[in-house]
């Protein structure tokens, strides 16, 4: 089994579409053919949706490009809310999880009992409690990766209404999984029963560059540490997942794709609306994919 994880990063996410593009160029057709399961977090779950639904990376580019700037460059936590509700309900519509053609994973977190909440396609997924188990707690994928991509406080709480578990308080995955690697992996082995010596598995990140503070609410933010607090609990999140996924699966086939980029003119922050500083992400993603080209 193929398994691919996107890590989540706000913006900086284009910087995946740069890798997936070539790697679906070299594949030769859609990505989803070739992964068995996907699983994104945070806005990189609307990326993992994208895919599992079929669309083709370039189309994603395209939509991605416009779809950042519209919610990134909104002022508050409650206007970049409306508009990803919004831009979501236009990209999804009510398609629910049975419209994916392959097996997905969104995580999100309970922010009530600070446990995961991971919205899959497939019963055998389930750990337990299978007799009451519904693909994405049947809710729309809408609501899934609007749920994981609650990044709380630059987006608001989301109050979603599941299938036998009742209303729950959803916010970003990123806070508990931002690299769910452990989790696919849970579900390919422990759940679908695929022995670790026949999973491979692709984990792209967001890439690693310096922070750039700009506007006066991002200086706030800078003020009382809250911005750079919550970069650096992602990014510490991340690599401990990567860590810990060596260390439990040392036979695992797995290769993790996310470079440095130290350079202040490539500064940049999940909050990032610049169109020009996003494509320049989008090729620093594609030069990443030459660099492990090999490897792949």
């Amino acid at each position: 089994m193929n398994i691919l994880v996107l890590d989540g990063g706000g913006s900086k996410d284009v910087y995946t579409i740069g890798v997936l593009k070539e790697l679906e160029l070299r594949l030769g057709s859609p990505i989803y053919q070739h992964f068995g399961l996907v699983f994104g977090t945070s806005t990189r779950s609307i990326i993992a949706a994208l895919i599992a639904l079929g669309y083709k990376v370039k189309d994603i580019e395209n939509l991605y490009l416009e779809l950042i700037p519209k919610i990134m460059n909104k002022k508050s936590r409650k206007a970049r809310s409306k508009s990803l509700e919004k831009e979501a309900k236009i990209i999804f519509g009510d398609k629910k999880f049975d419209n994916f053609k392959t097996h997905v994973g969104i995580v999100a977190l309970n922010f009530e009992t600070q446990k995961p909440l991971v919205f899959k396609t497939n019963i055998n997924q389930a750990h337990g409690m299978k007799q009451s188990f519904k693909p994405g707690f049947g809710c729309t994928i809408e609501t899934a990766v609007r749920c994981s991509s609650a990044a709380y406080p630059f987006f608001e709480k989301i109050k979603i209404n599941t299938d036998h578990h009742g209303k729950i308080d959803v916010v970003d995955g990123g806070f508990i999984a931002n690299n769910s690697t452990l989790y696919s992996m849970i579900d390919a082995y422990k759940a679908l029963k695929y022995d670790e010596a026949n999973i491979s598995l692709l984990n792209v990140g967001v890439g690693h560059y310096v922070e750039k503070t700009s506007g006066l609410f991002h200086k706030f933010l800078k003020l009382f540490s809250i911005y750079n607090f919550i970069e650096k609990v992602l990014t510490a999140n991340s690599n401990s997942n990567a860590i810990l996924s060596r260390l439990l699966f040392p036979n695992l086939d797995m290769l993790r794709i996310s470079d440095s980029f130290p350079e202040p003119r490539h500064g940049t922050n999940m909050l990032e609306s610049d169109f020009k500083k996003l494509k320049k992400m989008l090729q620093l993603g594609r030069s990443s994919y030459a660099r492990y080209e090999k490897q792949i």
